[in-house]
């Protein structure tokens, strides 16, 4: 059940050790942390000298995370509390040998004991044990709660929900750890729990998709789909859509159109907006929730700076002359998720200077800027982005932020007011700078006012990071340069870096997101060619030569320097 010391540690002495777990104790940091900080060492060479002594092996992120823990016998939250956790193995040819158990601090022999005994393991049957750094096991523990918890806590006693929605003006409802685990029925129980670990995830979506036996949960983090928890019975899935419509004030009766609405609920000290889609599919409904948190923003970034968004310098400097002239308009541009309108916000932060009035209109206001009137869109009560608009104008404004550009009418009025004058900043959906004419072209706006008020295209991508603790040097494959339509010859200064997968990055091998931008400044000579409505080449090779770089461009420079990995360029930006 227990170990013991089996020779001395060959980089530590017993002082050293002695001081580093009498630090630890009396810290909230683990063993191994205390070690690295007395001897400047590496977490993982730190973890390997602590094991052999004791007879252990390393246990490494994704050995961790191929395996599934046994909750039954050692529940998440006692997992949580003494940063451990027992797994279930496939190697062993009977039941008692099935469980590992993983431990962080190799001296803590009455953690062991606890530990066995939790196993049902004896001194005759030892438990198998394995060490792990501790950032590892709590990393692995996050990333299960967000299932386990979601499925354990559908058994309880009946009761009232801590989530109920907002009306007639009433204060957001309470998310909370506490709200989770307080009896109720199975349904209202795994909303309040799926919306608790989607949260506590940093996901920005929630996508619950019906399928042939029930439901299955899906979180969108750093913009990518990751699985959460399957939910079985059809009964239960048609509950949970049900429920999620009580919140958003949709019509539960109703099944065969899509639904959209909204609620709002309270998490750590912060009211987060939540809008809801409904949408019928061939196995039932499915839902879709997007997160609007507030306070996330400015909580990501330290401050609302243009600096913290990560851009490279050159295009710092051209988005902040785009934002600085005194009328005109600036587009930005690119996918749902991409960061517009955080780019947006931190522009609007820079200029304003307390001189000049500056008037938003959004759908909805996703964060709130001190000395700015800002004006959320209700369209039931008729108040619609082109209506605002036109009262903004009435409203002595000296800059104005359009939250997005959706039809003519609105269109039409952001260009006579940049025509009039005015600096209007905002945003439209399109893939690259060059497909906005299209756009507006399509929404029948003349092409000559339309440049004429135009001073420049910003287009951005947001890209994941290399894990900075696991990213390793490798050398891709031919192959793999060839769908990346990268040809040997031209990557030999390359420093190509990929992430391995560990605690601080959950497994994925990816650590925070940065953007990057393709500008398009317009001069006369590409406004003409616009007008004339030239071949799209043309005013690209135009582009080119005023210094446009393309969004492809912008990423294979990160993985030139080893930030960021081929197959990521793939998944956000095209080709060519």
């Amino acid at each position: 059940m227990s170990v013991a010391p089996v020779e001395p540690f060959a980089q530590f002495d017993a002082a050293l050790l002695a001081r580093a777990r009498a630090q630890s104790r009396q810290s909230q940091r683990s063993l191994v942390e205390e070690l690295q900080a007395l001897s400047g060492l590496e977490a993982r060479q730190i973890v390997r000298q602590l094991a052999e002594p004791f007879g252990l092996t390393v246990m490494e992120t994704l050995e961790m995370f191929g395996q599934q823990p046994a909750f039954d016998l050692l529940p998440l939250a006692q997992a949580l509390a003494r940063h451990c956790v027992l797994l279930r193995r496939s190697d062993a040819s009977d039941a008692q040998g099935l469980l590992t158990g993983v431990i962080a601090d190799p001296f803590d022999l009455d953690l062991q004991t606890w530990l066995a005994a939790q196993a049902g393991c004896t001194a005759a049957r030892p438990l198998h044990l394995r060490l792990a750094l501790a950032g590892d096991i709590q990393a692995y523990l996050g990333k299960q709660e967000e299932s386990a918890r979601a499925v354990d806590t559908l058994v309880g006693d009946s009761g009232a929900s801590k989530l109920d929605p907002r009306r007639d003006g009433k204060t957001a409802s309470v998310l909370s750890f506490a709200s989770v685990a307080e009896g109720t029925s199975p349904a209202v129980k795994l909303v309040n729990s799926t919306l608790y670990d989607a949260l506590k995830a940093g996901a920005s979506d929630i996508h619950l998709e019906s399928t042939t036996g029930g439901l299955a949960v899906k979180y969108r983090v750093d913009g990518v789909l990751d699985h959460a928890a399957s939910v079985g019975g059809i009964e239960l899935a048609e509950h949970i859509i049900s429920r999620l419509k009580v919140l958003a004030e949709l019509d539960i009766a109703e099944r065969r159109i899509p639904q959209d609405g909204s609620f709002r609920v309270e998490s750590g000290g912060r009211e987060i907006d939540l809008r809801v889609s409904i949408m019928p599919s061939i196995h039932g409904e499915d839902a879709v929730i997007r997160i609007l948190d507030k306070r996330a923003m400015i909580e990501s970034y330290g401050s609302l700076t243009l600096e913290a968004l990560g851009f490279d310098a050159p295009s710092l400097a051209t988005l902040r002359s785009l934002a600085q002239e005194a009328y005109g308009m600036l587009l930005v541009t690119g996918p749902t998720g991409s960061g517009k309108t955080t780019t947006l916000y931190a522009a609007l932060t820079e200029i304003h200077n307390g001189r000049e009035k500056i008037i938003t209109i959004e759908d909805p206001v996703e964060y709130q800027l001190p000395g700015i009137l800002q004006i959320p869109v209700n369209e039931k009560k008729g108040l619609t982005f082109a209506k605002g608009l036109r009262s903004i104008l009435r409203h002595d404004p000296d800059k104005i932020m359009v939250g997005e550009i959706r039809d003519r009418e609105t269109a039409e009025i952001a260009v006579q007011s940049a025509l009039t004058g005015h600096l209007v900043l905002t945003t439209v959906h399109a893939n690259n700078v060059f497909d906005v004419f299209g756009r507006f072209t399509h929404m029948g706006i003349d092409p000559y006012a339309f440049v004429s008020a135009l001073n420049g295209i910003w287009a951005q991508r947001l890209i994941r990071m290399n894990c900075p603790h696991c990213a390793t040097p490798y050398e891709p494959d031919q192959a793999e340069l060839a769908s990346a339509h990268l040809h040997p010859e031209e990557v030999g200064d390359y420093l190509f870096m990929r992430g391995k997968g560990c605690g601080d990055c959950r497994g994925t091998g990816y650590k925070g997101r940065r953007s990057i931008a393709e500008i398009l400044t317009l001069n006369d000579e590409i406004r003409e060619l616009i007008v004339d409505k030239q071949p799209i080449r043309r005013i690209k090779a135009a582009a080119a030569a005023n210094g446009t770089r393309s969004l492809r461009l912008a990423a294979l420079d990160l993985v030139k320097r080893g930030a960021t990995t081929i197959e990521e360029i793939k998944r956000v930006t095209l080709h060519a």
